[in-house]
């Protein structure tokens, strides 16, 4: 029974989305100050369709819990000797499992918004609701016409087909559901923008209540793009953190997107500017979510990462995006010029940096976008281009040096309007980091010319980003500016760990017998024994290697080519020696005729920065939040006892002032 109430779970869901988007449309056509009163059924539906899918989700994650070989994707996608946690991750492994978290992660958030959120004028808020019905509509058709995850066999399996080996990694539990969540935080948006353009409320109030999904999203995407580099740096045994692979592309083009929304939004709220570029950029950051989803899910990319290879479903979530991007941009250029221009600012101020960094942003956007579509543009005539680094990086590289130094000096400028030259000091002293630097660097040896300029670039963005709290109290700056400190200089710890990893990087590709030495560096790396081992779903070969830095006491690495029997399939396991000044990255791979065998080692000076200033970035971003929202109650409570005393006034019939706040 538990697929046939999964399923009853989400055509329920489907028809409270048609109720939520109907009701919510229908307060659209009531007079402002009026309520349909059908429109009161929009919030409760969008909270009992957040609790159903929610269910059926949690009803799928128990099919893949106890292995029921009776459904379909089970089988599919699960074997009984796969260990535990990966039965569960198999959950959201494959094409319809994923959808499903994406649809209740979908849900949840409008259940939310719906339960929660009271700021906004209820026809802005009802236009916003059905908004949302109306995306999670789409993706429930999808989910029941075209991907049912809870389809029965005719006859129970005897035996699951398992898992990608790929995906057998604690990093799957953590990558995907934080990605989607953050894709899905942007649907939110999308919808908190499209309700403000149709009822025309473009105003620092519905900013305020935007700022913290956008915010929330933009944590998850950081977070998730995170760990889903790292997971690809030691899985994948090719020793890189980023690919360009056009999967990871369908993450970064979104994040882009939402980096810049969130600067716009923050303006918006605290300076009631920038009011159409808000809107537009949360339809172009949903549209990018949508984007990424329809490459992942559609069958047209090849990846470890894209479950689907069925052109039909392809074509679904293809006319999913026409109608929801088309429609919204169609929208926009309709009503876009019914919203009121926001306040005006001057070029030199700290808007205006934000609005350089924000077409920065877009532009680095469009060329990951074109360079991500360009092969499957020329596939379509029978042209195979590969696109990778030598084009992403320089290509990109022309607006992120000056979106970078921007962004050093935008925090330090005052808003509406500064003058440059008061700013004399800090642009002196970032400079002199940039160049002392890149020349201290350069002196030492010869190195790649955007590795270096990024050694440059991170060491005067560390320095920048605690400009702010110069003479400040510590004690009294907001957290919410503590956060962009930290994120900012979380973008430059980053910096620096690319920069290193692609200046310093040393690789040793070397055929050795057993008892040979390697030399790497400053280590020594002798390969003492090959010997088999086994798994609970896998045999492998496993190199005992120890490693000795300048002399010193050895260490021993392990790393493993696995084969998986259910499904066949070879993969491998990466070795990984962590210091504070880098990683140590072993690979083992076939054995020659002559009984030697292939070990690849690279040492990384500093890689890890490359992820712990992403975990900072995202810790930032938290800090924003909860700056923001302890801003928010306080307002709340202050303006609650505003009314309460002057209802105390009223009640005692007397005309004395009311106490200001």
């Amino acid at each position: 029974m538990i697929a046939e109430i999964g399923l009853a779970a989400l055509w329920l869901a489907a028809a409270l989305a048609v109720l939520q988007m109907v009701s919510g449309a229908f307060a659209l056509r009531s007079p402002e100050g009026e309520v349909n009163a059908l429109a009161i059924y929009a919030r409760p539906a969008a909270v009992v369709q957040a609790v159903l899918a929610v269910l059926a989700f949690i009803l799928l994650l128990y099919a893949f819990a106890v292995t029921d070989l009776s459904i379909k994707l089970v089988a599919s996608n699960s074997h009984s000797m796969k260990p535990f946690i990966y039965k569960l991750t198999g959950t959201w492994g494959n094409h319809e499992g994923s959808m499903l978290l994406w649809v209740g992660v979908l849900a949840l958030s409008g259940g939310l918004l719906a339960a929660f959120e009271r700021r906004l004028p209820e026809r802005t808020m009802s236009a916003t609701l059905a908004v949302q019905g109306f995306v999670a509509l789409g993706f429930y058709a999808f989910l029941l016409l075209s991907s049912n995850p809870f389809e029965r066999l005719p006859v129970p399996a005897a035996e699951g087909t398992g898992l990608n080996p790929l995906l057998q990694d604690i990093g799957l539990a953590i990558h995907p559901p934080t990605l989607y969540a953050g894709y899905v935080g942007l649907s939110v948006a999308f919808s908190l923008a499209m309700g403000a353009l149709l009822t025309r409320e473009v105003n620092p109030a519905f900013a305020r209540v935007m700022r913290p999904w956008v915010l929330g999203a933009w944590v998850l995407l950081t977070f998730g793009i995170t760990a889903g580099s790292y997971w690809a740096y030691y899985e994948l045994g090719w020793g890189g953190w980023w690919f360009w692979d056009p999967v990871e592309n369908a993450s970064l083009m979104p994040w882009l997107a939402a980096t810049a929304l969130m600067h716009s939004v923050s303006v918006l709220a605290a300076r009631d500017a920038l009011r159409t570029w808000t809107i537009m950029l949360g339809v172009l950051a949903f549209s990018m979510s949508m984007l990424g989803t329809f490459l992942v899910r559609s069958g047209v990319l090849t990846s470890v990462h894209a479950f689907a290879v069925d052109p039909e479903r392809g074509a679904f979530i293809l006319g999913l995006l026409g109608l929801y991007i088309g429609g919204a941009f169609t929208i926009f250029a309709l009503r876009a010029g019914a919203v009121a221009e926001g306040k005006r600012f001057a070029v030199a101020s700290r808007e205006g940096a934000l609005v350089f960094n924000n077409v920065m942003l877009s532009a680095i956007l469009a060329i990951v976008l074109l360079g991500t579509l360009y092969p499957l543009l020329t596939e379509a005539f029978d042209v195979r281009v590969s696109v990778g680094p030598p084009y992403f990086n320089p290509a990109s590289a022309i607006f992120a040096v000056p979106m970078l130094l921007v962004m050093a000096i935008g925090p330090l400028l005052r808003w509406r309007q500064d003058k440059p030259a008061r700013l004399q000091f800090e642009m002196s002293l970032i400079a002199a980091v940039l160049i002392a630097v890149i020349a201290l660097v350069s002196f030492f040896g010869s190195y790649p010319f955007l590795p270096l300029l990024g050694l440059g670039l991170a060491a005067a963005l560390a320095v920048a980003a605690f400009l702010p709290l110069k003479g400040r109290n510590l004690g009294r700056v907001p957290v919410a500016t503590l956060g962009m400190v930290l994120a900012h200089f979380g973008v430059a710890v980053s910096l620096f760990g690319m920069a290193c990893e692609g200046a310093f990087s040393q690789e040793r590709l070397a055929a050795v017998a057993p008892g040979a030495t390697e030399q790497v560096g400053d280590f020594a790396v002798t390969l003492d024994s090959v010997s088999p081992v086994a798994g609970p779903n896998w045999t492998a070969i496993e190199a005992q290697i120890a490693v000795r830095h300048k002399g010193g006491e050895p260490v021993i690495l392990n790393p493993q080519a696995r084969n998986f029997w259910s499904p066949p399939q070879s993969t491998s396991e990466s070795a990984l020696l962590t210091r504070w000044d880098g990683q140590l990255y072993a690979v083992i791979g076939n054995q020659a005729e002559d009984g030697r065998w292939q070990i690849r080692i690279w040492w990384k000076p500093f890689v890890t920065f490359i992820w712990y200033g992403g975990l900072l970035i995202a810790l930032g971003g938290i800090m924003a939040i909860a700056g923001r929202v302890r801003v928010d109650v306080k307002r709340r409570k202050a303006s609650a006892l505003g009314a309460q005393r002057r209802a105390d006034v009223e009640a005692l019939g007397t005309s004395q002032p009311v106490p200001a706040e």
